[in-house]
């Protein structure tokens, strides 16, 4: 496989991009060798600048559930530029968008837009310390919520892959206001609870993990969160960055059961564009400037570019609730797939899998938290990931990212991703 015209864009961008890329994740630092550059995608497939095909498991991380360029998200964007790119004004669009999330989400009765995840859990954050007056939170070990600075405490996806564990630039203060437990550990974290009893303003959390690689809740753990946040007066925060949309019309909320005071979007609410929100009960809601005191805002939020593409998606997936159902389908199909070649092989691995996430861990045991996802085999994974690149099977490169299937991706195209993993030579 050609990959010069790449290998060249790679050079060319260390000269002027720190590291030559935009998000660390994107450099192949834990895969070795050199970050592809994408020219263009067509429904399940990728094409890079050497004019390659690749089956893709990105989704551009998640957002592209319907597959890429589809069709009606395309004309959408494009008949709504002409009208012009931002306005610094409030549009109709955003109150289409508002009352679509609301009327899917059943919990989530005001919702604020922004322009990315990080941003609204950072703003999540900031609403739950100022309504209930408390300064702590309590995050997940191997949980990312945005690179704002009390998230990068213990932190998964680009951190983890980057082995970085501590982050220069965050004061003392805001680490010490941010308490860490193990995913799947509830004694952990009623340990935290009872040691700063009154002083914890909000538990985030991935419903299911998707930065240390597809980690699902155990059964009843989310909900003794949901117990123990009511006990205490925390407020909890489900961070649906990935989540929200992709395993359901009303999210994870939806698919688990369970209701959060506060939760996050981003990523499927912008069909590929910038975007992000937060939302949830009107009584914590209405603390949200201009109605309350506590400060949010954002030049370009509810960008009409962004809005009229999200809308566009989420009109689709409403409509078409059996999406859900295909995809699901169609990862578990993977899943059996893979298990049924890599079995053949001589060495352990893991998948999980959630809905349309799922990740393969080469390990003995279960993954069920960030040190059981960080024991895998990571030189393994370099192999596997690589063996796959060159026969077409773009996978994210990284252990620490969950895979995201879109709804384009046909039987054929799994099936070609299941051989190739049948034709690898790894040790």
């Amino acid at each position: 496989m050609e990959t010069g015209k790449s290998k060249e864009l790679f050079i060319r961008a260390q000269k002027t991009i720190p590291g030559g890329v935009n998000s660390p994740v994107r450099a192949f630092r834990s895969v070795g060798g050199t970050p592809l550059f994408i020219q263009k995608a067509k429904g399940s497939y990728l094409y890079d600048a050497d004019g390659n095909k690749y089956i893709d498991y990105i989704a551009s991380w998640g957002p592209m559930i319907l597959g890429h360029a589809h069709e009606e998200v395309v004309r959408a964007i494009q008949e709504r530029a002409a009208n012009s790119t931002s306005f610094g004004a409030p549009t109709e669009l955003e109150i289409e968008m508002a009352e679509l999330i609301t009327g899917m989400v059943p919990n989530v009765d005001l919702i604020r837009m922004v322009s990315s995840g990080t941003e609204a859990c950072m703003s999540a954050v900031r609403l739950a310390r100022g309504f209930t007056g408390r300064n702590k939170i309590l995050k997940f070990e191997g949980h990312y919520h945005g690179h704002a600075d009390s998230f990068l405490v213990k932190s998964g996806s680009g951190m983890a892959t980057l082995k970085i564990q501590t982050v220069p630039g965050i004061t003392p203060g805001v680490a010490e206001d941010t308490l860490t437990a193990a995913f799947n550990n509830l004694h952990a974290v009623e340990e935290q609870v009872k040691k700063y009893s009154g002083e914890i303003a909000a538990i985030i959390v991935e419903p299911v993990a998707g930065n240390m690689g597809c980690v699902p809740p155990e059964k009843g753990f989310l909900e003794s969160l949901r117990a123990l946040c009511d006990k205490e007066n925390i407020i909890l925060i489900f961070d649906e960055v990935m989540t929200g949309f992709r395993l359901a019309p009303g999210g994870a909320q939806e698919k688990l059961g369970i209701r959060a005071d506060l939760v996050t979007y981003g990523k499927v609410i912008g069909g590929g564009m910038p975007v992000g929100a937060f939302g949830g009960r009107k009584e914590i809601m209405e603390h949200i400037a201009p109605l309350g005191k506590v400060y949010q805002a954002g030049t370009l939020s509810g960008n009409p570019i962004a809005m009229i593409a999200g809308i566009t998606t989420l009109k689709i997936l409403k409509e078409n609730p059996s999406i859900y159902k295909e995809l699901q389908e169609k990862t578990r199909y993977l899943q059996d797939g893979l298990e049924e070649v890599l079995h053949k092989k001589n060495f352990p691995f893991v998948i999980n899998r959630f809905g349309s996430m799922i990740s393969l861990h080469f390990t003995d045991y279960p993954v069920t938290d960030f040190e059981s996802s960080s024991q895998s085999n990571m030189e393994r994974f370099s192999q596997f990931f690589h063996g796959m690149l060159e026969q077409g099977i773009y996978l994210p490169p990284s252990a620490f990212e969950s895979w995201f299937l879109n709804n384009a991706i046909s039987t054929r195209d799994l099936d070609e991703t299941i051989d190739a993993a049948d034709q690898l030579s790894i040790s």
